[in-house]
């Protein structure tokens, strides 16, 4: 595939009002538990980025039908028929989950409790990073498999329909973890557990309740969460209305932070607690984010975000902060390196292990582009001066849509533009970001591969 290198460059205020894709997790999850429901699932709203495309080629490899209804209709609707707990056949293809992780750890859990056996690749991205941490534990519920290199795509995954429910402490801190056991053990009798020390996402648990399934919460005497379904349930298909995406609404909230004079409003944004750590961090930063029109949408909250343009200062992230913000490091590595003093971020270990090695590709593109920056094992430090950093550089990204989209917001605020090497896979979770930006003010262009 050729790059498609772009250019970012500073402009005046940022203003508007305007919609993001639907969130990525939830649409993922829908497509995959609405393929196991009986009767159809509609889905307002889905993010059609590579990522859930992917998702849904894979679920309608695997018995479900699935179809876009009026693809030229302002919102997007899809119609999944489901075919029951346990009804998922083999598929005749191998399973591409091109750059989605997501995808790829959730469907190996749906695929374990059932008797079929698929085979898993992904691209270039996929196939370096972990997959371990999601095999270990659906080999003690019953799966097996295989891989030339273990814990790595491609693999073939063995699946059963004798699997065990069994109570799992994740190792580390990861709704994909949590969220693959427990959708194993939907098709497994019994009650599966997965004890979690931080909270992670729960995008899982409450589609899942949405959908009808027993989900219990429970507070343990240490304080860790223990997340309990009961399988074997009968759900039935929902209509489900996807919100915003908030890790997609970070690139603009933060934009328009640092744009001066920005009035910017994102309507109907997934404001779940456990996916507003950077908007917390913003905050204390001294944004100006205001949250309005709060409501509940198929058990997620919902809200719409008015961001204007701020004087941000530094602060330190607590490693606590991190599973509720994993993704939106990079971008708030930005806001530091505009902020005047010092952003301490603790807890970054798991950015080392996505779709790059997020921390040294932050640490890198700052560097490059005149910001102090300092990178630990699990840490970043970033001297922000209270202006923007020169800019001027090109700034590798190593497939990485976050990366990418973080230094083109970083150019539209830097005296001498910001490149990126490579946007091509900015579509896995922001299609249109590049139009969207521009909408509300921006210059992001088409620029020359050796510019």
């Amino acid at each position: 595939m050729p790059l498609r290198p772009l250019k970012s460059l500073a402009t005046g205020p940022l203003s508007g009002r305007v919609r993001v894709p639907g969130d990525k997790s939830i649409s993922h999850r829908a497509l995959m538990i609405g393929a196991i429901a009986v009767g159809e699932t509609v889905i307002h709203g889905l993010l059609t980025g590579d990522d859930v495309l992917r998702t849904a080629a894979a679920m309608t490899a695997l018995g479900a039908t699935i179809e876009r209804a009026d693809p030229g209709a302002p919102t997007d609707i899809w119609r999944v028929h489901g075919v029951g707990i346990g009804g998922l056949r083999e598929s005749e293809q191998v399973l591409d989950m091109g750059n989605s992780g997501t995808a790829a750890r959730l469907l190996l859990g749906l695929l374990a409790s059932h008797p079929v056996t698929s085979f898993f690749t992904g691209d270039a991205s996929l196939v370096k990073r972990p997959m371990a941490r999601v095999i270990t534990p659906l080999e003690q519920m019953g799966a097996q498999v295989v891989s030339r290199s273990r814990g790595r795509f491609p693999l073939a995954l063995i699946g059963s329909d004798q699997t065990v429910p069994i109570t799992y402490r994740l190792p580390v801190p990861s709704a994909q973890v949590k969220s693959a056991v427990l959708l194993a053990g939907l098709n497994t009798a019994g009650i599966t557990t997965v004890i979690e020390t931080q909270p992670t996402r729960d995008h899982s648990e409450l589609m899942l309740r949405h959908f009808g399934v027993t989900v219990v919460t429970e507070i343990l005497e240490d304080g860790a969460l223990a997340v309990s379904v009961t399988g074997q349930p009968e759900i039935t298909g929902r209509t489900v209305h996807v919100p915003g995406d908030p890790s997609s609404a970070a690139f603009l909230t933060v934009a328009a932070l640092l744009r001066p004079d920005s009035d910017v409003t994102i309507l109907d944004v997934g404001v779940n607690p456990r996916r507003t750590g950077l908007y917390d961090t913003l905050i204390e930063m001294g944004a100006d984010i205001q949250f309005d029109n709060r409501r509940i949408e198929a058990g997620e909250p919902v809200a719409d975000l008015r961001v204007r343009a701020s004087a941000l200062h530094g602060v330190t992230v607590p490693a606590s902060r991190a599973p509720s913000m994993i993704d939106e490091y990079p971008i708030l590595s930005v806001a530091a390196a505009c902020a005047d003093g010092t952003t301490v971020m603790n807890g970054l270990a798991e950015l080392r292990v996505k779709e790059s090695d997020r921390l040294a590709m932050i640490a890198n593109g700052l560097t490059a582009c005149g910001a102090k920056v300092e990178a630990g094992a699990d840490s970043l430090i970033v001297h922000g001066t209270g202006r923007p950093p020169a800019g001027g550089a090109t700034v590798a990204t190593a497939l990485d849509h976050r990366i990418a989209m973080s230094f083109l917001v970083l150019g539209a605020t830097t005296a001498q533009p910001v490149q990126v090497d490579d946007g091509t896979f900015i579509d896995t979770s922001f299609p249109g970001f590049v139009a969207l930006i521009n909408s509300l003010g921006g210059a992001i262009k088409p620029a020359e591969a050796n510019s």
